[in-house]
């Protein structure tokens, strides 16, 4: 299952890579006139996929054992990410409209939610005693995120100005940079 969510990912990256554009110049203000939201937008994403990436590897050091509800939350999960080049390269090419920044976040948002029911579903398989709800704990960090977010979406539907749900969704990103230590903790603690 980590293999197919690895490649997913590497494919996400490589299609959202793909989607910016070659400057038609030479020089930097080429660059930046055809290229520079693009380049924006893929960091954010990238920075994002990348923060999906490193907290699923490190949660399934504390999953054992998968069945049928922890593959399907996976796959969830992965829908989800799996619509990041396209609302990325529609967020570039409206230049940051708020409508494609709105389904931007909605995608974030999904992701989320993919990721909080990934989580869920396996420690309700692996029961009370589960090393991955000891490590989440309260997971005060997933709900400030979850608030960030749906005050970006807000923001994008709002008259004004959109760099404020840009902002919203970078500060998640900025949250998330460093994996879960949470989940670090548990797996380095003797057993």
């Amino acid at each position: 299952m980590e293999a197919l969510s690895d490649g997913v990912l590497a494919i996400i990256i490589t299609i959202m890579v793909l989607e910016l554009k070659v400057p038609d110049g030479h020089s930097l203000a080429d660059l930046a006139r055809s290229s520079g939201v693009g380049l924006l937008t893929y960091l954010l994403s990238f920075v994002y996929v990348g923060i999906y990436w490193t907290n699923h590897h490190h949660l399934f050091h504390l999953i054992k054992q998968v069945d049928g509800g922890v593959l399907w939350a996976n796959l969830g999960l992965l829908f989800a990410l799996s619509l990041l080049p396209f609302t990325t390269a529609w967020v570039d090419e409206s230049r940051f409209a708020h409508t494609p920044v709105f389904v931007y976040g909605v995608n974030l948002l999904a992701a989320a939610a993919g990721y909080f029911v990934l989580q869920a579903v396996a420690m309700r398989h692996q029961g009370p005693d589960s090393p991955l709800r000891r490590a989440v704990g309260r997971d005060r960090k997933g709900k400030v995120s979850t608030a960030l977010l749906l005050v970006g979406l807000l923001s994008a539907l709002a008259p004004v100005p959109v760099w404020v749900a840009l902002a919203c969704f970078a500060g998640v990103a900025v949250l998330w940079i460093v994996p879960d230590p949470r989940i670090a903790r548990v797996v380095e603690a003797p057993s």
